[in-house]
């Protein structure tokens, strides 16, 4: 994995352009604010990269509006926070892409039957290093995560929240690697999205009944049957058939360790 590194940098650098709008029944003053345009991680969580954009719009809401949470929607759908920002932006717009991305911000009538409340980074931070662990349960029957100090643990979180490459890398790499007997991960950490985003997650071994490594198209057939035409997408690209699934995971994972797969 060491020669692929180059694969893990560009993947790290993705970026996104967003236009945040505030919604015309939040904006209390005469003069209406100007569109908010920022360039965001794929990789982050909108929590760790929106605190400059609420500034920009709280001088134009109502002051009892000002202590709310604050949401985004896209086309009038809520945005899941405790998603990555890039696999939000392939399930929304991945078959029409559009840049930049506009979004609406809201800091009234929170739609408390969609979305979680996030009312500081750390709850990101609590919700992220759950998915770690789980991913490291599937690949490893966590027996990385339990090795690390709390000191790894930091690191792994403070260099995704600060956008550090190196610095998180450091520590991701003994969760992205095989382990122990060379046989590859026990299970491959994947959820799969629709378009309407359902997610479907099962136990996914990255080998075939005779040993082989498990490509796409074989999981594909696994999983979808009945649907021979359909492709999937990540990081903003159709995936070849022919990728092993191994492979996939190792470089193609977000910092949650997880492979976020929109089907297309």
């Amino acid at each position: 994995m060491a020669n692929d590194r180059e694969v893990l940098r560009e993947i790290w650098d993705g970026k996104l352009p967003i236009c945040f709008q505030l919604h015309q029944e939040e904006i209390m003053e005469i003069q209406q604010p100007d569109p908010f345009y920022v360039m965001v991680p794929r990789l982050s969580y909108f929590p760790l990269v929106t605190d400059k954009m609420k500034r920009h719009f709280l001088r134009y809401i109502s002051q009892e509006s000002a202590d709310n949470e604050m949401w985004l929607d896209y086309n009038g759908q809520p945005l899941k926070w405790h998603y990555p920002i890039g696999f939000l932006y392939d399930l929304f717009c991945g078959n029409d892409p559009q840049l930049p991305w506009t979004l609406t911000v809201h800091f009234t009538k929170f739609p408390e039957n969609i979305l979680l409340r996030c009312p500081n980074k750390d709850i990101v931070e609590a919700h992220y290093m759950s998915t770690v662990k789980e991913a490291d349960v599937l690949k490893h029957r966590g027996q990385v995560m339990s090795t690390m100090q709390k000191k790894d643990h930091n690191q792994l979180w403070l260099g995704l929240q600060n956008d550090k490459f190196d610095q998180f890398w450091a520590i991701n790499r003994r969760l992205m690697e095989s382990h122990g007997d060379n046989e590859g991960f026990k299970h491959i950490p994947i959820r799969m999205y629709s378009d309407d985003g359902i997610c479907c997650q099962r136990l996914i071994s990255p080998k075939n009944n005779d040993g082989s490594r498990k490509i796409i198209q074989q999981l594909l057939s696994e999983l979808y049957p009945d649907k021979p035409e359909v492709k999937l997408r990540t990081h903003g690209i159709l995936i070849p058939l022919d990728t092993p699934l191994q492979w996939l995971s190792e470089h193609m994972s977000y910092p949650d360790n997880f492979l976020h797969i929109c089907m297309c």
